[in-house]
């Protein structure tokens, strides 16, 4: 059972839907609209993982690369990086090895949230 649920806010949440399942592989699972059709909150999902999202009208701060990171576990890092980029993801940090035996990459999405991927699962 999840007890995290990391939440995002993007301008436009139908294209960060769209954008997130082309760059990242996220899976919707449920799409609530508010009573003018726009995205009142989303659910999408990625192996056992949830993220939740909805609006933000403002634009947002963006984050130092180091500020904080949301980090996904996924089998292949190489093979994600590509679909991240193909898809217009800003790669900050290149696909690389750990001293801990992962293996490790990190993204920026359209809205500036910074993304880790690696093969690590504690």
């Amino acid at each position: 059972m999840r007890t995290i649920y990391p939440i995002f806010r993007y301008p436009d949440p139908r294209a960060a839907i769209d954008w997130l399942g082309a760059a990242f592989g996220f899976r919707v699972h449920a799409v609530h609209d508010a009573p003018d059709g726009t995205v009142a909150h989303a659910e999408l999902v990625l192996d056992t993982g949830m993220i939740m999202l909805g609006a933000r009208a403002d634009a947002p701060h963006r984050p130092a690369d180091d500020d904080w990171s949301v980090y996904v576990a996924v089998p292949d890092v190489d093979a994600h990086c590509a679909q991240a980029r193909a898809a217009g993801a800003e790669i900050i940090r290149e696909p690389f090895d750990t001293d801990y035996g992962s293996r490790d990459y990190s993204a920026r999405d359209l809205a500036g949230n910074v993304w880790s991927f690696g093969t690590y699962r504690p």
